[in-house]
């Protein structure tokens, strides 16, 4: 794993969500992960986040990335995956500057594969 600002304060998510579900209209997957990003507001204003990864929520025209951003005094946030110009997976070092939603959705999709997967070795 490389070591970087965001790994050193990856902790396992305690109270993430673990299955899918549905909100309204949106589509909730659980997602786990340190993200870099390189975000731009609404206001246009660039910044670079540090958040740990909690969910993802897909919904009538846009897709959220929900997490704990580690700068922030707000804790809980929600990023708009189109306002993501370039995201590094913190674990791997792996920098994705493009189809940036189809990496987080597969990512997702993996990870409940794989949380399933475990749960029936278990069972």
């Amino acid at each position: 794993m490389v070591t970087t600002f965001a790994t050193s304060l990856l902790k396992p998510a305690r109270n993430a969500p673990v299955e899918e579900r549905i909100e309204g209209n949106w589509r909730v997957y659980p997602l786990e992960g340190a993200l870099e990003l390189d975000y731009v507001d609404q206001a246009g204003n660039q910044s670079r986040r540090w958040v740990i990864a909690r969910e993802l929520k897909v919904g009538p025209g846009k897709m959220l990335l929900g997490g704990i951003d580690i700068l922030s005094d707000d804790g809980y946030r929600g990023f708009r995956v189109d306002r993501i110009q370039r995201l590094e997976d913190a674990e791997t070092g792996l920098a994705v500057e493009h189809n940036i939603l189809d990496w987080l959705m597969k990512r997702a999709e993996r990870q409940t594969r794989d949380r399933r997967r475990y749960a029936r070795q278990m069972a």
